[in-house]
């Protein structure tokens, strides 16, 4: 605001200095010297009121300028999150709580898949166990044949 003061009034004073220097050039009668001092004074002091204002509009604007890059850094640098604890602790608590209920179904799953596979491990055990049973009876039985045919043959060999 004050270099617009300062160069207004430098403006002025240029003008008045050139206007002074015109008239001094022209050496005229004072008469006719007057009048023009007293047209050009009147210019200089409208040009200087035209001045003012436009260097008053311009500091208005300067200082809008001024005040809303203000309010925008203040607004700026105003925190835009705002967390609500109740609001997170619920919203974890909801994750949890689904979390712990397809983890309960997923072990049921997992839990009726193993029982099916140790029903039909135990089902082939017992088969197995029912045909080693049969193969070794029958073994048994031919080696005992076998046997009772050797010890006939030693019978006979006696």
């Amino acid at each position: 605001m004050t270099s617009s003061l300062h160069s207004s009034l430098l403006r002025r004073a240029a003008f008045v200095a050139v206007v002074l220097g015109g008239l001094a050039a022209c050496q005229k009668n004072d008469a006719s010297t007057g009048q023009v001092a007293g047209k050009l004074n009147d210019a200089a002091q409208a040009v200087g009121q035209k001045l003012d204002q436009a260097a008053s509009y311009v500091g208005q604007q300067v200082d809008a300028t001024k005040a809303t890059a203000q309010q925008n850094l203040e607004s700026a640098s105003a925190p835009s999150i705002k967390i609500d604890p109740n609001a997170l602790a619920s919203s974890a608590q909801a994750n949890l709580q689904s979390a712990a209920s397809a983890t309960h179904a997923e072990l049921g799953k997992a839990a009726s898949l193993t029982g099916q596979s140790l029903e039909t491990a135990g089902r082939k055990l017992q088969e197995w166990s029912a045909q080693s049973t049969a193969s070794s009876t029958n073994a048994s039985a031919s080696s005992s044949a076998a046997g009772d045919s050797a010890d006939a043959q030693k019978q006979m060999d006696k």
